[in-house]
């Protein structure tokens, strides 16, 4: 039988595998909306965005930007597909994110 410690572990590793992922598709976003509209870039603090001195309340403001789809009216179709795949991305680690603390409050509860 399979431990549930064991799965709990092996869930946490996916977790941490896809904010890996969604991390790095964030960065490359970044960098194709800084060539195709350097304004937006500009709003949710491009630059700063992943330093210590980044500015949250902006950085707030791309996640929003992408959670509401507000990049379906944006010219450019590769800015389009990015920020699909960064949504998606972000809706699946959340979901892991949730599921990894029903699993914690399980296993405190079981154990």
């Amino acid at each position: 039988m399979i431990s549930t410690i064991a799965l709990f572990w092996a869930l946490c590793v996916v977790c941490l595998v896809n904010m890996a992922r969604y991390f790095s598709s964030l960065r490359a976003l970044l960098i194709v909306l800084r060539g195709c509209d350097p304004l937006l870039y500009q709003y949710v603090d491009g630059g700063g965005f992943f330093t210590a001195h980044g500015q949250p309340g902006k950085q707030v403001r791309l996640v929003r930007y992408i959670w509401l789809q507000r990049y379906r009216d944006h010219h450019d179709e590769e800015f389009i597909r990015r920020c699909e795949r960064v949504r998606g991305q972000f809706i699946l680690t959340s979901a892991l994110c949730g599921l990894i603390m029903v699993s914690a409050i399980a296993l405190a509860i079981w154990h």
